[in-house]
């Protein structure tokens, strides 16, 4: 049997089937044991989660009666009975935050040798196991649930520092911006985005967002970018000066899309009257190339 607690509590036959858990308490009760495989779990804090804090009169009983009914569902040895409480009877690999848990140390570990090929597709494997928000049918999930998404977003970190040293930066950038819009204030996050523009060559919206970035923080924490983004910054300044400069159109003349043939008598006699005259004037019908004129003569 395997478990999933990374979104709807879930349970499932080695053959991929779903067996029905209905009842959100029943959902309750698998989830505090799957978050504890193979563990014994107290009676007392499996009341107190399940319950959230509204233990019924007979809470012993009730608990009794509930872990009954999920051996029903599950099978007769799925939950061990043991001193003190009960024990979900399975492995870590069986739960799939575990299992999420474990790819990502591989992923890292992978990352930080040197081979990001690697580390793309084993945290790949790790992001895909979740189908929902963490613990959605634990009744407080607050405090573990938030620790089990700063864990998915140490993943997709590294998963998008794999994706750059690939160099597959423009196909990061989507997902870095939607990342960094409902994360605004981590600054890792935003230093992998100025990097994704960088090597996308698009280093001028780099500097932009950086001082989007550094604006966000003053007003938000009132603080200055830390030293990574900071370094970061200084080698987009860098990068921007090494740049041969652009050739600037000279004048503010439009620039000749076609060939200026004949009228050089028109043109000479404007510049023999600019000789002697601040302010020259052209006169003509509608269509006659008078603007076309000037600015050849000009």
């Amino acid at each position: 049997m395997r478990y999933r607690i990374l979104g709807t509590t879930q349970a499932l036959r080695t053959d991929g089937t779903l067996v029905p858990v209905g009842g959100a308490r029943l959902r309750a009760l698998l989830t505090v044991l799957a978050l504890r495989p193979g563990r014994t779990v107290p009676v007392s804090l499996l009341v107190d989660e399940v319950w959230d804090g509204d233990s019924p009169a007979d809470a012993t009983g009730a608990l009794q009666a509930l872990v009954g009914r999920l051996r029903r569902a599950l099978g007769a040895d799925a939950v061990e009975s043991v001193e003190g409480g009960y024990r979900l009877a399975t492995s870590g690999d069986d739960i799939d935050l575990h299992r999420f848990e474990r790819l990502v140390g591989d992923g890292m570990r992978a990352l930080a040798d040197g081979d990001p090929a690697k580390a793309t597709a084993v945290l790949d494997d790790a992001l895909a196991l979740w189908c929902g928000p963490a613990l959605a049918d634990l009744p407080d999930r607050t405090a573990e649930a938030a620790r089990c998404e700063t864990r998915r977003l140490d993943a997709l970190r590294a998963r998008h520092t794999a994706a750059l040293a690939l160099g597959h930066a423009e196909q990061s950038l989507p997902e870095l911006t939607a990342l960094c819009d409902s994360h605004p204030l981590d600054e890792p996050l935003q230093a992998l985005r100025l990097r994704a523009l960088r090597d996308a060559g698009r280093a001028a919206e780099a500097l932009a967002a950086y001082e989007d970035v550094r604006q966000l923080l003053a007003d938000r924490l009132g603080s200055d970018p830390g030293a990574e983004l900071r370094a970061l910054h200084a080698e987009l300044l860098r990068h921007q000066d090494e740049r041969p400069a652009e050739p600037r159109p000279l004048g503010n003349l439009r620039a000749r899309l076609t060939s200026f043939v004949g009228r050089d008598d028109d043109i000479e006699a404007i510049r023999s009257d600019l000789a002697t005259a601040r302010l020259v004037t052209l006169l003509g019908p509608g269509g006659a190339g008078k603007t076309r004129l000037s600015q050849e003569a000009a």
